[in-house]
């Protein structure tokens, strides 16, 4: 399915995509990098109640509103006309791509609410490991959206 009138806002969607994608990944980015910084905190200090501030801020004014306005800005282009050909095969690893970037957006909303309750119980290392996570995901959907290999 495609809606015609769309099409001539084509260029103007793909930027308001481009741009909620750059600003979710930003958050994607640094919000375990927050969590590694505030697991080497004591709880209770000054620092920890710094970061539980800059964590929930991060997620709620930035990564939420990102992560909707570039699925809602996707679903546009993919309802534009000519923009997916439904028959090739990359927009399935994109697509993969993209649920575990939401899948892992998720999560870090989930750690938020622990850490808010001096509940976390993952370790640093886990959390440096955890940064690698978007960097691969977005690797995956740019080859998979320029490159179209299959």
């Amino acid at each position: 399915m495609v809606i015609e009138a769309l099409a001539p806002f084509y260029a103007w969607t793909k930027a308001l995509h481009l741009i909620s994608v750059f600003a979710w990944m930003a958050g994607l980015f640094y919000l375990p990098r927050l969590y590694v910084y505030h697991t080497q905190q004591a709880p209770g200090s000054a620092q920890v109640a710094l970061f539980k501030i800059m964590e929930r801020r991060l997620l709620r004014a930035i990564m939420n509103p990102a992560m909707i306005a570039a699925w809602l800005f996707g679903l546009l282009l993919i309802l534009t006309p000519g923009v997916v050909d439904w028959r090739a095969g990359w927009w399935h690893g994109k697509l993969l791509g993209l649920l575990g970037m939401t899948a892992f957006h998720m999560d870090l909303a989930r750690a938020r609410r622990l850490f808010a309750e001096d509940r976390n119980t993952r370790s640093e290392r886990s959390w440096r490991i955890a940064n690698e996570v978007p960097t691969l995901l977005l690797i995956l959907i740019v080859i998979m959206v320029i490159v179209k290999p299959f």
